[in-house]
């Protein structure tokens, strides 16, 4: 794992840390799943933690970036002042190949069935 000393930079596994149960942990969680799948939509864009238009409180959501974060499925930057978000898809995809798409394949099916 890259070790932060300065604050601003955040902590984030490097690509051969990355383990497979904590990845399904971090998707297996509705909110965490809907920030990826919002993310996946976006491929390669950055998106801030206040894009999100998400059902819990700022404290619960910075909790939910943060497993997404130290699980290895997406990284972390400041820019300014803004912290900024983007889906480790390419580590994800060398290390676990089809399981991200296998995942949000079935999180879109899923939706749609429950008509959410």
């Amino acid at each position: 794992m890259t070790t932060a000393t300065n604050p601003r930079v955040l902590e984030h596994p490097e690509r051969e840390d990355i383990r497979l149960e904590s990845v399904l942990h971090a998707l297996s969680d509705a909110v965490r799943l809907r920030i990826v799948r919002d993310m996946a939509r976006g491929e390669g864009a950055e998106f801030s933690c206040s894009h999100f238009a998400l059902p819990v409180t700022k404290s619960t959501s910075t909790h939910h970036f943060r497993v997404l974060r130290e699980s290895g499925v997406l990284r972390q930057l400041y820019r300014g002042t803004t912290k900024l978000n983007t889906l480790r898809r390419d580590d994800l995809d060398a290390l676990f190949p089809g399981l991200l798409d296998a995942v949000l394949t079935a999180a879109e099916s899923q939706a749609e069935r429950l008509g959410e």
